[in-house]
């Protein structure tokens, strides 16, 4: 430990003795371990970001139910273009097949005019649900209530808007039992949800949520539907999912042979779709930045022959003085990794500033990861030590007769 220490502090010393040449030695480290930090930053920060919008969107314990299942192809495109919509006859049949199910919500969207008084915002998400909707986390009310089951039934103009559509139609006053216009029908707000922030910087707070019967008058209920399912217990949703298989096969008269007519989806399903698109991405992305740190390397070995060079009577002398070849490869070794290591310091603090600056000016999220911090400086320690080794065997090799004599 005494004598790493000892090459660590002889390496510092040679850095700050040598300010420029340092900086120039070490500038393809930097470069490249910002360039990595500031990739992996902004990719860890977009894959969290993602599963929280997808997960809170979606529901973990629960799953829906769509006209399609993943489309891979062209071919499944043209296979699955016939499939029926889905209807609330599914959803009932779901309901009546499975013990497990807790809750099954039919909910349809489409984009309309919003309008209070004077103010009118036009392409605002209207969702239309069914009595279960309470059931699901993903509704809340902040502010004011949920509309009931009651109101559900009987087709009520009720809604519960979304935090920024509440903001931009009433300022600062209260939008309880204010009177808005959804696609030029009267509604009573009842309800605001909490702000759930943006996507990719777009706004999850523009919408407004209202009975699906009532969504039916405006739109016509030849809109398709999403059903969504949430099982008694989160451990079921396989077992529901299966369930809701059978329930659906039997409602729509499918033989043995022939294939589902629908898709199923959890959270987890949009995630491995996300993550697949994603990561030959972000792997080419890494690869072709980290091509950066073996230029930075040879830079380094360049520097440490070089260096090696300069000293060559200094390590006659110390071979003179009894200096065995591995205290000779240490030294070396030890002063290289030293050297590429402080790049590393360097470019996963600029890395991560870069990573914050580019979150703040953009759409795009940025996280701060412990192994991200040891990916950087680990990768310079290992392109110091790799490329620090032919140089050390270099030094150790030198003949100290013939070291010393040189000027």
């Amino acid at each position: 430990m005494y004598q790493f220490l000892e090459a660590a502090g002889i390496a510092l010393s040679a850095i700050w003795a040598n300010k420029l040449r340092s900086f120039l030695t070490v500038l393809g480290n930097i470069v490249a371990v910002t360039s990595i930090i500031a990739v992996v930053s902004l990719i860890t920060g977009m894959n969290s970001y993602v599963t929280d919008a997808i997960v809170s969107d979606v529901g973990a314990d629960s799953f829906s139910i769509q006209r399609m299942p993943i489309i891979r192809s062209e071919e499944d495109a043209d296979r699955f273009r016939g499939n029926p919509r889905v209807t609330l006859e599914d959803a009932e049949a779901v309901r009546r097949y499975s013990d497990r199910v807790g809750a099954v919500m039919a909910q349809s969207g489409s984009a309309a005019a919003v309008s209070y008084g004077t103010k009118e915002f036009e392409s605002v998400r209207i969702r239309g649900v069914t009595a279960d909707y309470i059931l699901f986390p993903t509704f809340d009310a902040e502010r004011g209530r949920l509309f009931t089951p009651a109101e559900v039934n009987r087709k009520r103009p009720v809604a519960v808007l979304g935090f920024d559509t509440a903001e931009k139609l009433f300022g600062d006053a209260s939008p309880l039992d204010k009177v808005i216009k959804i696609a030029g029908r009267h509604f009573r707000v009842v309800g605001v949800s909490s702000k759930k922030g943006s996507v990719f910087g777009q706004s999850q707070d523009d919408f407004g949520v209202i009975p699906l019967g009532a969504f039916d008058k405006i739109f016509g209920s030849r809109t398709g539907l999403e059903v969504t399912v949430r099982p008694q217990d989160p451990s079921l949703i396989a077992a529901a999912m299966d369930d809701a298989t059978v329930a659906l096969r039997i409602e729509r008269r499918l033989k043995p042979k022939e294939p589902d007519n629908f898709g199923l989806f959890t959270s987890d399903t949009i995630l491995d779709i996300y993550h697949q698109a994603t990561r030959g991405i972000f792997a080419v992305l890494v690869g072709v930045v980290a091509l950066s740190l073996v230029v930075g390397g040879i830079v380094i070995m360049n520097i440490m022959l070089m260096v090696v060079t300069e000293r060559t009577k200094e390590i006659g002398l110390r071979k003179a003085l009894g200096a065995r070849r591995r205290d000779i490869v240490w030294q070396i070794l030890t002063e290289s990794i030293t050297l590429s290591t402080f790049g590393g310091v360097i470019g996963t603090a600029l890395g991560f500033g870069l990573a914050m600056i580019i979150a703040a000016l953009s759409p795009l999220p940025a996280a701060v990861e412990i192994w991200s911090i040891a990916l950087g400086i680990g990768i310079t320690a290992v392109v110091g030590l790799f490329f620090g080794l032919y140089p050390a065997m270099q030094a150790a090799a030198l003949d100290p007769i013939e070291a010393l004599r040189r000027e």
